[in-house]
């Protein structure tokens, strides 16, 4: 009997086929964007029931993308050692947590560490399952890992408006509803197979660094110019666009916000579906004149207070978006090996972030000064110029190979 026993207990437990975990993982991954870009239907509720000033609420969205860049920089890497499944079964815990502390905030400092715990969460989330679909099939792991952020971006933006606009309680229900999905795939990823062989050093990866392999150095460094303007016109999306739509056109409805929101990355995921099968190098091209295209005429429309116009130019920065940030992210991650894939996402995620966060936050305290309509503009500019100067810089390097 003792000895059926111990056979019962060193039997495996029971593991997802790799096609079934790659769908989880991709789920995961779209909850934790769904999870980042909720709270920004919400930030008008917030400044009118706590009295926050646009510079807090860039405080606020700036707290989320800082502590992601600490994940990023320290554990970032730290499935390559320990495994995928720990990795992304403590994301998802933390994300529960931050998703409680949501539920219960009552100022601009719980909201500031709801906001922190939920970027160390998507930060470890991000590295871990990227590197876990790319593992589990390589053959569409780039494009898979690119139009999860923008679905469940978009997803989390509308839905939250949505949810704000209609539903009883949003500031709670809102995250009940995020809890309850993390919750869910929190037991369906425990029996996720491991993917990545643990090995030695794991507590020396958590130093602070980020991880380039050699032989993705000089595609890194050429695509960077487009990753900033890319990143940076997400960051003034997803801080105070809800608000800009307010200020330059007077409609207050907080699913209108979130429709333009929504569209930047909804439009994004179709262009990264729709050229999955052209080059990455191809696509660059035209997605950086979307883009800078997008953005003109998305300045229009505040100048001319049209809600349409804004929508419009936000689909056609959106296409550049995706378009961009695929061929950015097929280009760079098929050169690593599979134990530098973390690493590797890591350091893509790190420069993306910053630009992500810091010309928003710029931006946040510049609005109460000059206004936010003459803020967008010079930002709105800004992005441009950079998208044109990225565009110089591949064709440079292209024109000297």
């Amino acid at each position: 009997m003792s000895t059926c026993t111990a056979c019962v207990r060193q039997q495996p437990r029971p593991a997802l086929s790799n096609p079934t975990t790659t769908v989880v993982a991709v789920i995961a991954a779209m909850t934790f964007a769904a999870s980042g870009a909720a709270p920004t239907a919400l930030y008008h509720q917030y400044q009118q029931s706590f009295g926050l000033t646009s510079f807090v609420v860039t405080i606020i969205f700036a707290a989320y993308v800082l502590s992601l860049l600490i994940a990023l920089l320290t554990v970032g890497s730290l499935s390559d050692y320990i495994g995928r499944r720990p990795a992304v079964l403590a994301a998802l815990a933390l994300n529960i947590a931050a998703m409680i502390m949501f539920m219960t905030a009552d100022s601009a400092i719980t909201l500031i560490a709801a906001r922190a715990v939920q970027g160390f969460a998507t930060g470890l989330a991000t590295a871990t399952l990227g590197a876990a679909i790319l593992d589990t099939d390589r053959s569409r792991g780039p494009v898979l890992n690119s139009v999860t952020a923008f679905s469940g971006m978009t997803v989390g933006s509308l839905g939250a408006a949505a949810l704000v606009s209609y539903a009883p309680h949003p500031g709670q229900l809102v995250y009940f509803v995020l809890l309850l999905l993390s919750a869910a795939e929190t037991l369906v990823l425990w029996h996720m197979p491991e993917t990545a062989q643990p090995k030695a050093g794991a507590a020396a990866s958590l130093r602070p660094h980020v991880s380039v392999p050699s032989q993705a150095r000089g595609a890194l460094l050429r695509v960077t110019p487009v990753t900033i303007a890319t990143w940076a016109l997400g960051g003034f999306y997803f801080s105070l666009m809800p608000a800009l739509v307010r200020a330059a056109t007077g409609v207050t409805s907080p699913l209108v916000g979130g429709l333009v929101v929504s569209a930047l990355t909804f439009s994004g995921a179709l262009s990264v579906l729709s050229l999955r099968s052209v080059p990455a190098g191809r696509i660059l091209g035209g997605g950086i004149v979307a883009l800078a295209t997008g953005v003109a005429i998305t300045l229009a429309g505040v100048h001319a207070q049209l809600v349409w116009l804004m929508l419009a130019g936000t689909i056609v920065s959106g296409a550049g978006f995706g378009a961009t940030f695929s061929g950015t992210m097929r280009t760079v991650l098929p050169l690593a090996k599979t134990h530098e894939r973390a690493g590797l996402l890591a350091a893509f995620y790190v420069e993306g972030y910053l630009s992500f966060s810091l010309p928003a936050v710029l931006t946040g305290f510049l609005a109460p000064i000059v206004g936010l309509t003459l803020a967008a503009n010079v930002y709105g500019t800004a992005v441009i110029a950079m998208a044109l100067m990225s565009m110089f810089a591949i064709g440079f390097s292209r024109n000297k190979r």
